[in-house]
């Protein structure tokens, strides 16, 4: 420890004595954890509202038309209908923050900075990740105030197809499950491309059991990255443990990626501040953001044992 009399600057501190606080450091560890710890977040729509003002984004959604037979000699068939929007509230602020003492600094590994970026970057991605999963409730013909998951997009395993109706003993994941909400999703004219779906724990548990879900033709012959397992019958197929608690157990998602949005207003930010009055280091992560479903008919809940 260098030591100096003011104004003399011997014992400033400078890049060399300070490196384990400088900002872009801290802020390359935590986003590279977070990016790395995300699930869902990587498989809807982001849309960036970075250096964007304002807290609503107003995202159009028009009526789908219709072809119209035109009989010889007639006029063609004018459509209008009044189009719809979707608002996208930027209301989700969450933040990270630590307050290492110059002791803990000076005699701990440099290790410690590099566990602290990784769990913010986890805290922070798993925030986000849940904040996602709840838009499940406003799948359907919900608006997202029910509490159990419980709409005309919402079904449950009973081990040999889907059930609607809730009561029913549910059963493991199965593959006539997952065929029968996949017909689901098609019945809706949900494209074929940019489909997923994400299952809880318990779920992969299940299908590990089955010989298809083990072959080549479905895991690929690649390692899991973030969480995804495979990929089947068009589907790419994900495992996360934030999947939540429905009625009677945990609910798996198979979705459009256009069926959710994600608006990051500020992406994760990482700033340091030295605190004279508490000789520390102030270490704060944070993101702003919002969610919101966009097109509620191209998302599905199949809630398993």
């Amino acid at each position: 420890m260098a030591t100096s009399t003011y104004p003399a600057t011997g014992g400033a501190v400078d890049n060399t004595s300070a490196a384990t606080f400088i900002p872009e450091i801290w802020s390359d560890e935590v986003v590279a954890a977070y990016q790395k710890n995300l699930v869902l977040a990587n498989l809807v729509k982001k849309l960036s509202m970075t250096g964007k003002k304002g807290d609503t984004l107003h995202i159009p959604k028009p009526t789908r038309g219709s072809a119209n037979a035109k009989a010889e000699g007639t006029a063609v068939t004018i459509q209008n209908a009044v189009e719809s929007e979707v608002l996208v509230t930027i209301n989700k602020h969450f933040e990270y923050s630590r307050l290492i003492e110059d002791i803990t600094e000076a005699q701990a590994l440099a290790s410690l900075r590099q566990f602290y970026t990784g769990d913010a970057g986890y805290a922070l991605a798993n925030q986000v990740d849940t904040d996602l999963f709840e838009l499940g409730k406003k799948f359907g013909d919900d608006d997202g105030t029910g509490a159990n998951f419980v709409h005309s997009n919402s079904f449950m395993s009973d081990g040999t197809t889907t059930l609607e109706a809730s009561g029913n003993t549910i059963a493991a994941f199965t593959d006539a499950a997952f065929r029968s909400i996949i017909q689901k999703m098609d019945e809706a004219d949900v494209p074929m491309d940019g489909r997923c779906m994400v299952i809880p724990p318990s779920a992969r548990n299940a299908i590990m059991a089955e010989e298809r879900f083990s072959s080549s033709d479905f895991v690929n012959g690649q390692t899991v990255v973030n969480g995804q397992i495979g990929n089947l019958y068009g589907v790419d197929v994900f495992v996360s443990n934030n999947c939540p608690t429905t009625v009677g157990g945990k609910g798996a998602y198979l979705f459009h990626k256009d069926a959710m949005v994600l608006a990051e207003q500020q992406g994760v930010r990482s700033q340091t501040q030295y605190k004279q009055d508490f000789l520390a280091t102030l270490y704060t992560a944070d993101t702003l953001y919002g969610t919101q479903v966009v097109r509620p008919e191209a998302g599905f809940v199949l809630t398993v044992s």
